[in-house]
């Protein structure tokens, strides 16, 4: 069955995000592979009371999104060629509540993410670094692609970030005038097509987009399934000729350094904005701003970093006269990462603390002028809070200790709260949230439900300076005793209390192995204290409360305390090589995604600014490469060559040292008992459905054959 589970899980249509207006309106982002199987592609689904009324289908995947309260969706999609293939840019469309999706705009570099504000849609754009409007843009980007140049020449750090580079481009702000209407967003004959096949859609309600296959508004305001229309064929890139362009978007000055984070208010017409700046001795440090967008006024610096200080955007109060700030105290060689909220006056400046007798990490959003509602991470689950802006400390409104949900991506549409609900064990489903009585409903769920085996258990310990421990233990059915296989979480900063797609537990399980999910040192959702343990030394107290918990869990009856694993990617690929160089032969073999290897070196290659200064003084004893000679059991190493959080050097370096330098016995033949599998089109998350299978099969297949002893046939498609 084990095939088959994974096959469930990745093939599973999943929540990929939420939007919703105040006035009401919630739109899902859902995610499900393409009519290949072999990729995954994004649309729109509008929930509407009881009812999931599809706004768009087809090939083309939905990028950002930006709700009207008109009923209007402004979204971001690439035409689709006649050979599959998306464009390379992402054009801006809109859908009105009645009538066909539009093309509103086109340019080279697409469109980020977008936000509607008043009679505004404000978008960030990635623009020529010498451009100073859309039509310079154009004409330099043109010129530099005639010219078959792919150079960027930077002057700050970083230089790219995740999965991508940066340069030549800049990411900037841009506003736009909405028109009052959509009146003018009649069907368009899609190139390629003819005016007959462009009159006859329109009269049947179908859409005839540019590749775009986007069902009609009308059928999607009338209930209809977008089963119920059809599109136009793909256009031909050779017949593709550009449309009118019916918004235009005017850049908004920038203050200096790189866009990174932005919100907007309510009437479209200020911003606050983080960039990071590299200067003096401060590498990529937040500054804030409040930029105007619709005048002349130049960007106000509200807060400057420090090495001590960062601040961040939130949200604008529903009146406009105040803005909630994210505080944050960067992670150094003496301090801990911490965060706080602050909330503003924008007219006089002042500011003070929201919740501070709160000890939990929150990003709160308004409920109305005087009152927040925020989500957290809350002892393996989490919570949903509810307080005034003069409150010390908020209320529980939902969630907590005795359930086994976690909430994300808060928001208030029509005086309830909607979040994305879900557990371990739990697939993201939408849910509102009564703020008087902290109910909890599930809306209408547009994912599919994944029903995997197992069942879960909790397990507790204690640390060894007396700290309470805990964590999720998801067994396989029967008595057992089953073997074990103990994942790491990454971050450091974060906790196994919700689903993952990528690290789950259910196809294990469904593979006969028990997964236990410690939450150690440097977990969130346990306040401070939690985080301050394990700071200052990555493999200090997060390795011993890790084997304090597997310690406990290995005493049950129906755990086999002689068949365990350990794994775990990011920094959870850290601690397994930590373990690996720590253990002996406890575990019989090791599985290390995206791991860091080499703390030293780590610094000095990885797009993090804020890692190298703070691991200076950790380096010499909490390294793990400086145990390379005490690994003795077999390791599966898992790496991506487009990770730039944790560079593929820092792979490439274990697989060397692992042969020349590791104590695991060869095999018969005299050659390595590792593995190395290799993505080289993936980042620091294995996302592509096709790799995400050979992912899961290629970890299980290492675990049976090294737990179990059992032989694993290779999948034909490794080569």
């Amino acid at each position: 069955m084990t095939r088959e589970s994974i096959e469930a899980l990745l093939d599973a249509t999943r929540l990929a995000g939420l939007e919703t207006t105040d006035g009401g309106r919630i739109l899902a982002k859902v995610s499900s592979p393409d009519a290949k199987g072999t990729a995954y592609r994004s649309s729109l689904v509008e929930i509407d009371g009881d009812r999931l009324l599809p706004l768009t289908r087809g090939s083309a995947s939905i990028g950002a999104v930006a709700a009207a309260e008109d009923g209007t969706t402004y979204f971001t999609a690439k035409r689709v060629g006649e050979d599959g293939e998306e464009a390379e840019d992402a054009q801006l469309w809109a859908l009105p509540v009645r009538g066909e999706a539009r093309e509103l705009a086109s340019r080279p570099g697409g469109f980020g993410g977008l936000t509607v504000a008043g009679r505004h849609l404000v978008a960030e754009l990635e623009v020529h670094s010498q451009a100073t409007d859309e039509a310079e843009h154009a004409e330099l980007s043109a010129k530099r692609s005639t010219a078959k140049v792919t150079a960027a020449l930077h002057s700050g750090f970083p230089t790219r970030f995740w999965d991508h580079d940066l340069g030549p481009t800049r990411p900037v702000l841009a506003i736009a005038t909405l028109p009052d209407d959509l009146a003018w967003a009649e069907p368009t004959p899609a190139p390629g097509s003819t005016d007959a096949d462009a009159d006859s859609a329109a009269t049947s309600g179908s859409t005839v987009t540019s590749g775009s296959a986007v069902t009609s508004g009308s059928a999607a305001a009338s209930g209809g399934s977008a089963a119920d229309s059809t599109t136009a064929g793909p256009s031909a890139d050779e017949d593709e000729t550009p449309a009118p362009q019916l918004l235009h978007f005017r850049h908004v000055p920038m203050p200096p350094g790189r866009l990174d984070g932005w919100t907007v208010d309510r009437q479209g017409t200020r911003a606050l904005v983080s960039v990071s700046d590299s200067r003096h001795d401060l590498l990529a440090v937040s500054d804030l701003y409040l930029v105007d967008l619709v005048g002349a006024q130049p960007p106000r610096l509200l807060r400057e970093g420090t090495a001590e200080l960062e601040h961040g955007p939130g949200d604008f109060a529903p009146d406009g006269t105040r803005a909630l700030l994210g505080r944050h105290r960067p992670w150094t060689e003496t301090t801990s990462l911490s965060t706080a909220v602050e909330v503003l006056d924008l007219s006089t400046g002042d500011a003070q603390e929201v919740w501070p007798e709160l000890d939990h990490w929150v990003d709160p959003v308004w409920l109305d002028d005087t009152t927040l509602v925020a989500t957290s991470d809350d002892t393996g689950r989490g919570s949903v809070w509810i307080g005034a802006l003069t409150d010390p400390a908020p209320r529980r409104l939902a969630g907590g200790p005795a359930q086994q949900l976690a909430f994300s991506s808060a928001s208030v549409a029509g005086g309830a709260v909607i979040a994305a609900a879900s557990g371990i064990a739990v697939a993201p489903h939408p849910v509102r949230i009564d703020p008087a009585t902290g109910a909890v409903e599930t809306l209408p769920n547009p994912a599919d439900e994944v029903d995997l085996p197992g069942t879960l258990a909790e397990v507790t310990a204690t640390a060894e300076d007396g700290t309470d421990l805990r964590a999720w233990l998801r067994l396989p059915e029967g008595e057992g005793p089953h073997p074990l296989v103990v994942f790491a979480h990454g971050g450091p900063w974060g906790s196994w209390n919700a689903w993952t797609y990528r690290w789950n537990p259910g196809p294990f399980v469904d593979a006969g192995y028990a997964v236990l999910l410690p939450d150690p040192a440097i977990s969130t959702g346990y306040g401070q204290a939690m985080i301050d343990r394990g700071q200052h030394e990555l493999g200090g107290a997060p390795y011993t409360d890790i084997m304090a918990l597997t310690d406990a869990t290995i005493t049950r009856q129906d755990i086999d305390a002689e068949r365990t694993a350990f794994a775990g990617g990011s920094y959870g690929g850290y601690m397994a090589n930590w373990v690996a160089g720590h253990t002996g032969d406890r575990f019989r073999c090791i599985v290390t995604h995206a791991s860091l290897w080499d703390t030293e070196t780590m610094g000095h290659t990885t797009d993090n600014a804020a890692w190298d200064r703070p691991m200076r003084p950790q380096n010499p004893q909490y390294n793990p490469k400086e145990f390379v000679r005490d690994i003795v059991v077999p390791m599966l190493v898992i790496h991506g060559d487009k990770d730039y959080r944790v560079p593929i050097a820092q792979g490439h370096a274990l697989w060397y040292d692992l042969h020349e330098f590791s104590a695991t016995p060869r095999d018969a033949e005299g050659r390595t008992r590792h593995r190395y599998l290799y993505f080289p089109d993936e980042g620091h998350w294995i996302l592509g459905r096709g790799n995400a299978q050979v992912w899961y099969e290629t970890f299980l297949g290492f675990l049976d054959e090294h737990v179990r002893g059992e032989a694993w046939e290779r999948p034909a498609t490794l080569g």
